[in-house]
């Protein structure tokens, strides 16, 4: 007992003389740890806030934004079949069986039909304004919107752009119509939640959700910007919204990649901001009206950057100039566009892009790398839709001697009479022909075949196998490891970038 009493009174000064030594002494030890965990609470805040979870329902955002969605009916008049054909092949002992068959139900088999066809399309504004894919309507002679609430309207057509897949079509309402926005598809991030819309396989108002799976996405359009996502988009789908966690469409679903032809997680969707672009064109004008730089191009790969001397690999080769607003501005063939409108240009296309994007008539400046020096052109656009360009003449030079020359792995030699006939050359056609090309050969992995044109090696005109040779002395003695030539193959050129034998 005697014990326990010593114990507890030894813990009791122990105590006491901890409580002392906190308030006394420990204060600025507190403060540190204060300080500390606060920091790691507002960390662990912070990225609370920038990395959401997984939302517990999409039920909210869906009964939200679910009057704005619509499935789209079209019906085209088809041709009736004049006969058996299409059904059995001509000549088959069946023939005339079908034709008996065909001829029980009269001229019914002759007469036009109507054929259906189902898609999906969003409201964008409360007059009746609706977005859609070109090829759910493309064709179309009646064109029906049915509405979440039940009710359907007939629509009109205002405008399509085939080269996007994107429609535009009208409905006249009595009352103000639920509309949802478009939002900036380039803010949305690989992995975001994401949430699809629409009619697929003709059954109704659907909805499926995902995430953002890959963006930047090229299937084969000139202006391709795709957001690719594994919601499920099927048939039907086509012209439907693809929404983000706010309720804003960064996306019209278009396409599937699917062996089947139903969804394996590979779905598609033109972003938004390509989207308002062209919807705005055609709300306006009924059409599209494309900026329009008049120049063919090309990447700029590792070796051509080489040949010309470049530090990177970036910006857009240009083949060629024909007539049209970038040779009236003063650009050359061979030169490197190097930045449009202030913008940076990393790839042939990025500059298609922000070129077709520009308004028409507007003055840019373009910057170009020529013969490793910057010049700034001042280029008014045209308009892409109404451009016929042509390429320009260029100046006859006949040889005088006829030769051949064997050189990095192809035979050259300059223009007769005979090579001129057998390659469908004009006159006016000047530069060096690619008589045969040796197949373990650099120039053949490269692309370069018999029946080729050389119009020019080093950024120069080259007509005689001397001009070629002088070129090719001119890049060794540069230093040189690889020099550029023009290669032109049924009028259309491209640049290629051949190594320089020592």
């Amino acid at each position: 007992m005697q014990q326990t009493l010593k114990k507890s009174t030894r813990s009791a000064k122990l105590k006491s003389q901890t409580l002392a030594l906190t308030k006394e002494d420990v204060t600025p030890l507190r403060l540190f740890w204060l300080t500390t965990l606060s920091m790691v609470l507002i960390l662990s805040q912070s990225l609370m806030a920038s990395a959401r979870g997984a939302p517990e329902s999409f039920a909210d955002l869906a009964e939200r934004i679910s009057p704005s969605v619509v499935n789209i009916t079209t019906s085209t008049v088809v041709e009736g079949r004049a006969g058996p054909q299409g059904i059995v092949p001509e000549g088959s002992p069946f023939e005339d069986f079908f034709r008996e068959f065909q001829d029980r139900g009269g001229e019914d088999g002759d007469r036009p039909r109507r054929s259906s066809a189902l898609g999906s399309g969003f409201v964008i504004s409360e007059d009746g304004y609706v977005v859609t894919n070109n090829h759910v309507i493309e064709g179309a002679d009646e064109i029906l919107i049915e509405f979440f609430e039940g009710f359907e309207l007939p629509a009109k057509l205002i405008g399509t752009d085939p080269n996007t897949d994107i429609a535009l079509l009208k409905v006249e309402a009595e009352e103000p119509l639920k509309f949802v926005n478009f939002g900036d598809s380039d803010t949305g991030r690989v992995g975001d939640w994401v949430m699809a819309m629409g009619n697929p396989l003709g059954q109704g108002f659907s909805v499926s959700a995902g995430i953002v799976s890959a963006r930047n996405r090229a299937l084969s359009g000139t202006y391709d910007d795709y957001i690719q996502t594994d919601a499920a988009i099927n048939r039907g789908n086509s012209g439907g919204p693809l929404f983000n966690m706010d309720g804003d469409v960064i996306g019209v679903n278009t396409a599937i990649l699917s062996p089947n032809g139903g969804s394996i997680g590979i779905g598609f969707s033109m972003a938004s901001n390509v989207v308002t672009k062209v919807v705005d064109q055609l709300k306006e004008f009924g059409e599209t009206r494309r900026g329009w730089l008049g120049v063919r191009i090309q990447d700029v790969t590792d070796d051509v950057a080489e040949a010309l001397d470049l530090e990177d690999a970036k910006g857009a080769l240009v083949s060629d100039v024909p007539d049209g607003p970038a040779k009236d501005g003063g650009v050359l063939a061979g030169d490197v566009i190097i930045s449009f409108d202030g913008i940076a240009v990393e790839n042939t296309r990025q500059l298609v892009r922000v070129v077709a994007n520009a308004p028409v008539g507007a003055t840019v400046r373009v910057v170009v790398n020529r013969a490793g020096e910057t010049q700034t052109l001042k280029i008014t656009l045209g308009r892409r839709e109404e451009a016929e360009g042509a390429a320009a003449p260029a100046e006859t030079v006949e040889p005088e001697a006829p030769s051949k020359l064997e050189l990095m792995g192809l035979t050259l030699s300059p223009l007769t009479a005979d090579i001129r006939a057998e390659l469908q050359l004009g006159d006016e056609a000047t530069g060096l022909a690619v008589l045969a090309v040796d197949e373990a050969s650099v120039a053949f992995e490269k692309g370069l075949r018999a029946g080729d044109l050389i119009t020019e090696a080093g950024q120069t005109s080259v007509a005689t196998l001397e001009d070629l040779q002088a070129r090719i002395e001119e890049a060794k003695e540069g230093g040189r490891k690889s020099i550029l030539l023009l290669v032109r193959r049924a009028g259309d050129p491209r640049f290629v970038a051949l190594g320089l034998e020592e």
